[in-house]
């Protein structure tokens, strides 16, 4: 497992934590009323915004990961998110039926602030999902760019690897001029060593003919 594998495990393992926890919180709010109930749901609220942090995280990472290895955390990814957006129903639901509650108990004042409770829970959820979607678009755009720079990459590769090619026949080319230099140069040392031979016998043969008339001279 690298790095980046690693990583996206550990924002899983998060993930798995706090949706624990907004799953408590929900089954806890059927037991709660009133004020304890409201606190109960502001805090699952909180909850589900950081299981949305962990998820946009969980999408840039997995940008990160090889594609040979990405099928398996994409699908993890998807189920994640249909859980949290069904956690995030429940939770506005549970707010909903609390302002019922509120309205249908008769204090005008109480129901009041459930309702400005419920605009802003759904003002959370709508900010959530926009924050969602921008992360999706970022994701998008990084992958775009991260597909462009992999194209770039391949296109010099391509260019390094013609000109290494290039060169290899530039040196084979040489390589077959050095061997015929070699050649060359090896013959024109045997014709030296064979004029040198030549060269010494012909002295040799005056030498001697000199001794002979010189001997022939004094007898």
């Amino acid at each position: 497992m690298d790095a980046t594998t690693e990583l996206f495990a550990s924002y899983e393992a998060d993930f798995k934590l706090v949706f624990a926890d907004i799953t408590q919180k929900l089954s806890e709010l059927t037991e709660l009323t009133g004020e304890s109930r409201k606190a109960a749901i502001r805090a699952a609220d909180r909850s589900v915004d950081e299981a949305d942090e962990i998820i946009a995280q969980m999408q840039l990472e997995i940008n990160n990961i090889p594609s040979n290895a990405k099928t398996k955390p994409r699908q993890r990814l998807r189920n994640y998110t249909t859980d949290l957006d069904a956690a995030r129903a429940q939770l506005i639901k549970g707010s909903q039926s609390a302002d019922r509650d509120a309205l249908f108990a008769g204090r005008r004042g109480e129901a009041t602030d459930a309702v400005a409770e419920q605009r802003q829970t759904l003002l959370r959820g709508t900010q959530s999902l926009e924050r969602s979607s921008q992360r999706l678009r970022e994701s998008e755009r990084i992958a775009l760019e991260t597909e462009s720079i992999g194209a770039g990459i391949l296109g010099d590769l391509a260019s390094q690897r013609e000109t290494i090619m290039r060169t290899h026949d530039t040196l084979n080319e040489g390589e077959r001029y050095l061997d015929r230099s070699v050649k060359t140069l090896r013959g024109m040392a045997r014709r030296m060593a064979t004029n040198r031979i030549i060269t010494i016998a012909i002295i040799t043969v005056l030498v001697l003919l000199i001794l002979a008339v010189i001997v022939s001279k004094f007898r």
